[in-house]
């Protein structure tokens, strides 16, 4: 108004809309479309809250957040009022739209299932409508560990003593990037060569080191001039414990200069999994060692050496 009204003009409407409005309250309203995402957001809170007491990594709850609030922005709708099809639906259009494989459209029916299994658990709703969506098939393929002269040959492509030690104590150990990089020197009891780690799901266990990664982790730490207490650390100062990208950095690096195709940190677990195995360790000492909930896991883990099949087979069966 300040452009068709002079001054007076406007302090004398200022005073007349406050007279007139004096005895009316405003109230902020909300659409049902605010009353559904109010609802929902603080459901889903409630749900990653149960989630990370229950010791869930925080990967682990920022893919259950991501997902399920991509899902229920999708839908006007609180938690209640959804239905199968809804769901069904979601994950039809998901696939078609973003062109991804059965494998991760399984993995996003497996965080539905968890939050309507606990809706219902909870009683917020009354019926779980994940309970008619089935598993979904996926092709499952075999991820191929370390060859032992692939190993050798990202040993002899490390050019300090740290890359070195990393790798020996992935072989030896099959612990999570995660975990290596919690480590303290601390850690380590050189004289039973044992550590101890901190897995997922807050638990720890023990893990052992064989002679190559004790001997080169020894000289690595007599090579220190830093007081960081981190296990390892980055080679310039100020010397800053190592982060998982980090570490993944420096195996992918190792791997692009040996010409090994598909070099990453997690792919020396599996490498130990199967070593082990193909020697003769029990899968369920295999499933201690690796920190596995499920043997069912540890299987997946593990690529059997058919000429170990025939050799058994000729010793139990023949």
């Amino acid at each position: 108004m300040k452009y068709m009204l002079d001054d007076k003009q406007l302090q004398k409407l200022q005073l007349t809309l406050c007279e007139k409005f004096r005895s009316i309250t405003f109230q902020q309203t909300e659409t049902s479309l605010d009353l559904y995402n109010n609802k929902n957001d603080y459901i889903l809170r409630m749900f990653l809250a149960s989630k990370k007491v229950e010791g869930c990594s925080e990967k682990t709850l920022k893919s259950y957040a991501l997902t399920l609030s991509q899902f229920l922005i999708s839908h006007n709708k609180v938690v209640e009022n959804i239905i199968t099809d809804d769901i069904r639906y979601y994950l039809v259009k998901y696939q078609y739209d973003r062109k991804i494989s059965n494998l991760s459209i399984d993995n996003m029916r497996r965080i539905f299932s968890s939050f309507f299994t606990w809706l219902t658990d909870e009683e917020y709703i009354n019926r779980n409508p994940m309970k008619k969506i089935k598993k979904i098939r996926y092709e499952i393929r075999v991820k191929k560990p370390y060859s032992e002269e692939e190993l050798e040959i990202i040993r002899d492509t490390c050019t300090n003593i740290r890359d070195l030690a990393i790798v020996d104590v992935f072989v030896s150990t099959g612990m999570r990037v995660g975990e290596l990089v919690l480590l303290d020197r601390k850690d380590i009891d050189f004289i039973n060569g044992q550590c101890i780690v901190f897995g997922k799901g807050a638990k720890e266990r023990e893990t052992y080191l064989n002679a190559k990664a004790k001997i080169h982790l020894q000289e690595y730490l007599r090579s220190r001039v830093d007081k960081n207490e981190a296990l390892f650390v980055s080679l310039k100062r100020p010397h800053n414990r190592l982060s998982v990208s980090g570490i993944e950095s420096i195996i992918t690096k190792l791997g692009e200069k040996a010409n090994i195709i598909d070099a990453y940190p997690h792919k020396f677990r599996r490498t130990a999994a199967t070593t082990a195995i193909n020697r003769g360790m029990r899968i369920e000492l295999v499933q201690a060692l690796l920190g596995h909930r499920q043997i069912d896991t540890t299987l997946k883990y593990a690529m059997v050496n058919q000429k170990n099949v025939k050799n058994s087979h000729e010793k139990y069966l023949a």
